[in-house]
């Protein structure tokens, strides 16, 4: 049985698509002595580089039984090492390691069946007639849209042809790139340990079964030219024309352990990019409704499940919704769990 993403129409969408505690009384494994050489690095204000202790680690509890959470940013410092001991200090004892949130849409198909999507999906991935970004785009957006590309992206006429929410998704990319963001430090310490322990990762993302994925593809290509896109690619040259200084900042934030910032740092909501598929008549004739609340949903149920079962489990969770004032957090501590913020 095979599940065939819809990655060329999920793209941007999975991207965008954000008191002190008392001291726990069970503390995490400690790590052994680091040597006084790697000692972390005091770095500048543009990005941090070098040795990087990352943030403290969350503990959810009741009785002994206790969740550890480490809150991510994305994206981070590229030139950063993670020191990060005291996480896999926890993975070392974990009876279970959970996933963070998300959601997959796939279908069970032969892979034969698969195979003949491929053509739909790249058809889908640019624009209908021929048009371009120029075609397709408001003067207003467009003119900013030329004048980042030029800056992040230089001469590419493919990009052009591209719907406008795959084209801001490329911006994208190439934009933190050129910020010295991008850095992906977290998985590979996690899978490295989970290989070594010959552990597998729960999954906590929801997932969701298109039984046509063709014609769900022929389906959204007939909406592709709504507002919700052209919506979409204004809140990505948003997010890079005035929120861009500030994911550096959160990354260093998040590479330093200065919870007090990331908390004081909130990017600014955009949702248009999720609307863009989650919002759309392809949709919700699908029945993939109330999406957001039934990812929410999903990760509690492992989470309280894991509670239930392991002595120690470990997780990550975004950083934004670990301070979310309706939280996975608040739902927890609202059900009579404790939760203590890193010191």
């Amino acid at each position: 049985m095979r599940r065939i993403a819809l990655s060329g129409l999920l793209g941007l969408w999975m991207i965008a698509c954000a008191a002190h505690a008392q001291e726990p009384a069970t503390a995490p494994p400690q790590a052994e002595a680091q040597d006084p050489a790697q000692d972390v690095i005091e770095m500048d204000t543009v990005t941090v580089s070098g040795v990087q202790p990352g943030p403290g680690l969350w503990k959810v509890s009741r009785g002994d039984h206790v969740l550890w959470v480490l809150g991510t940013v994305a994206p981070l410092p590229s030139g950063m090492e993670w020191k990060s001991e005291e996480v896999r200090g926890v993975l070392e004892q974990a009876d279970q390691v959970l996933g963070p949130p998300g959601v997959a849409v796939g279908a069970d198909i032969g892979f034969f069946r698969g195979m003949m999507l491929v053509p739909s999906a790249l058809k889908a991935m640019k624009n209908p007639d021929g048009k371009t970004l120029q075609d397709m785009l408001p003067a207003e957006t467009y003119a900013r849209w030329a004048a980042l590309k030029q800056q992040y992206i230089g001469r590419d006429g493919g990009v052009e042809k591209k719907r406008p929410f795959l084209a801001a998704q490329e911006l994208y990319q190439h934009a933190i790139k050129r910020s010295g963001l991008g850095g992906g430090v977290v998985s590979p310490v996690i899978y490295e340990v989970l290989k070594r322990r010959k552990m597998k990762l729960t999954s906590t993302v929801l997932g969701i079964s298109v039984d046509d994925p063709k014609a769900a593809l022929a389906d959204f290509r007939k909406e592709q030219a709504t507002a919700q896109e052209v919506a979409c690619m204004n809140e990505m040259l948003d997010t890079l024309e005035h929120d861009l200084p500030r994911m550096v900042t959160r990354a260093n934030a998040w590479a330093t352990g200065d919870l007090d910032a990331l908390r004081a740092l909130p990017l600014t909501e955009r949702r248009s990019c999720w609307s863009v598929w989650a919002d759309t008549e392809t949709v919700r004739k699908r029945g993939m409704t109330d999406i957001q609340a039934r990812i929410g949903a999903k990760w509690l149920e492992a989470a309280e499940a894991a509670l239930a079962k392991n002595r120690t489990t470990f997780a990550t969770l975004p950083v934004s919704d670990l301070f979310a004032p309706e939280g996975y957090f608040a739902q927890l501590q609202a059900k009579g769990y404790t939760v203590e913020a890193p010191l």
